[in-house]
């Protein structure tokens, strides 16, 4: 039966126990409701809670949702996918994830929330005075959405196999069936609830990720003997018997890939609009700096984990299953349920495997909301309202937000469908583009008043150009586009590839978009003395009230 369901559009993971469990199901109906009652109580009504959830978010709240947020399908189900199928490799993928929040922690948090918008986009216009930058922010911004959260549908689809098996939509193999069904479970409560009842839900999600993660990586150790007080240690031992593919640096990526990897990963976390909006929920710059504290704090719980669950199941997977390296070796979607395959394999009880797979989908529709969320808001407010309807009334940008998130909830739903990619490679293609499109704008607009309108919309083109070309070359012939000037290996030009990768081209992106950036704003007029301003306000040691921003001081001084 199972070999049969592993030849669907090649996408369902071998040894996965493919068949509806009833305690398992139970336990994830009754997950998935509560999202939806959470979603119900904190419903929204007007855009201050729809997009920021009215600034009154705490710290520890606040870092919980931000854990939530960041550890996505990719955190929970890729990163030790990655590490498995890849070894040292995928480390670069710890390194990248975790290491960016020391640059939002030192140079963006606290002067990120004291501009004090709506959304990022709403910050790339009015520092840089430009609509049109708005505009193409906006777009980033429902891109990034977009590509970010095929990844998650994907592993929705996966993990809830295990759980649900296949539900039978007509036309519809197992595996896509079941990301219909878990994409319109997200998508109906994110439209109740918009930014406050997400954040509220992401504090419950982070806690059944972490718990799930954690003790499913002790259980797993303890029944095997792997580990007995800290898996996160004793999994080294397990080196020799894994072979060089897991183990040895540079095997399955080079040097090169590795940095480009991990480069991209960094800057694209200082670029992601569903990251940096989390700021801009809290009530002072003081709260932004703790919350982003908690938030690694509780990231680092997962990261440090994940090495060692992907070692344990990747013996687990050679004892019982096949081959890990090699032809054929482990197929991507078996990496990608690792960690519920480890549990599975491991003997332990059925409701327990569920407990686990609970985990990584309250990890993917947590990421998802935040995905949502912003790219909604990119639609309502940036372009909606400023740009198409300036008179627009509350109810109606907060039906646009809606209908937004369900446009998008539908284009991911189709994409997922056939992915062309890993999720962890999936979710980086999304790091590379708000590395080069938007973190450099962040980053210059907060810190060189200098930074002016031309310099920013050249930098904001370079920078969508310069990711484009690499999808062209490696991912748009994965779905048919462009197909029939690919190689065999389904890559139009492999010297492009190499230098350029579509997983790490911010690695090339970003200094040069840094320098026509910094170019263009040398030799064009420098901006006017009220943003000038702003950019110092935003820097100052002065605390704000809650619902104050840099503008407001600003304009109150003159």
């Amino acid at each position: 039966m199972i070999d049969a369901l592993v030849l669907q559009a090649g996408l369902l993971p071998e040894g996965l126990n493919v068949s509806f469990k009833l305690l398992p199901a139970i336990l994830v109906t009754v997950m998935l409701g509560s999202f939806l009652v959470i979603g119900f109580v904190f419903k929204v009504a007007d855009t201050e809670s729809m997009w920021v959830a009215g600034r009154s978010i705490g710290n520890v709240e606040n870092g919980m949702a931000i854990g939530a947020n960041w550890m996505s399908a990719a955190s929970y189900l890729g990163m030790a996918a990655l590490i498995a199928l890849s070894g040292f490799y995928g480390l670069a993928f710890v390194v990248g994830w975790s290491a960016g929040y020391f640059i939002l922690l030192i140079f963006m948090a606290a002067q990120m929330r004291r501009f004090g918008k709506y959304t990022a986009p709403d910050f790339v216009g009015d520092r840089f005075n430009s609509d049109t930058a708005r505009a193409i922010a906006a777009v980033t911004t429902f891109l990034i959405g977009f590509v970010y959260a095929i990844g998650q549908a994907r592993g929705m689809g996966l993990v809830g196999l295990y759980i649900f098996g296949d539900i039978g939509i007509p036309g519809l193999s197992g595996y896509q069936s079941m990301v219909v069904l878990m994409m319109a479970i997200t998508v109906g409560y994110l439209t109740l609830s918009g930014m406050l009842g997400a954040t509220k839900n992401m504090a419950v999600q982070y806690t059944i990720l972490i718990v799930a993660f954690l003790v499913g990586l002790y259980a797993v150790g303890w029944v095997n003997g792997y580990s007995t007080v800290l898996p996160h240690i004793e999994y080294g031992q397990m080196f020799a018997a894994l072979g060089r593919e897991f183990s040895a640096p540079f095997v399955n990526g080079g040097y090169y890939l590795w940095i480009a990897t991990a480069f991209s990963l960094i800057v694209g976390t200082c670029g992601l609009p569903h990251v940096l909006v989390r700021f801009y929920t809290v009530e002072s710059e003081r709260t932004a700096r703790w919350s982003t504290v908690w938030g690694l704090g509780f990231i680092c719980l997962l990261y440090f984990s994940a090495p060692a669950f992907a070692a344990f199941g990747t013996d687990l997977y050679a004892k019982n299953i096949g081959a890990v390296y090699g032809d054929p070796g482990m197929t991507s979607a078996a990496g990608d349920v690792i960690v519920v395959l480890a549990t599975q394999l491991s003997g332990l009880p059925t409701w327990f495997v569920g407990f686990v797979a609970a985990g990584g989908i309250a990890a993917a529709i947590a990421t998802t909301a935040g995905l949502f969320i912003t790219g909604s808001s990119a639609i309502s407010h940036d372009i909606y309202k400023r740009l198409i309807n300036p008179d627009a009334t509350q109810r109606q940008q907060v039906l646009v937000g809606r209908l937004s998130i369900i446009a998008l909830g539908v284009l991911t739903t189709l994409a997922a469908l056939d992915p062309a990619a890993p999720i962890a490679a999936l979710v980086s293609y999304a790091f590379s583009l708000a590395g080069a499109v938007l973190f450099p704008m962040f980053f210059l607009g907060l810190w060189w008043e200098n930074t002016n309108r031309q310099g920013a919309l050249a930098g904001m083109t370079t920078g969508l150009v310069i990711w484009f070309i690499p999808m062209l070359n490696e991912v748009l012939p994965s779905y048919g586009l462009l197909a029939g000037m690919a190689g065999s290996d389904g890559i139009i030009s492999p010297v492009l590839a190499q230098w350029v990768p579509a997983i790490g081209s911010a690695l090339v992106a970003v200094p040069i978009v840094f320098v026509v950036t910094i170019a263009v704003s040398m030799t064009t007029p420098e901006p006017d003395l009220d943003t000038k301003r702003l950019v110092r306000q935003c820097h100052s040691p002065e605390p704000m009230n809650r619902q104050e921003a840099a503008e407001d001081v600003v304009s109150g001084d003159d």
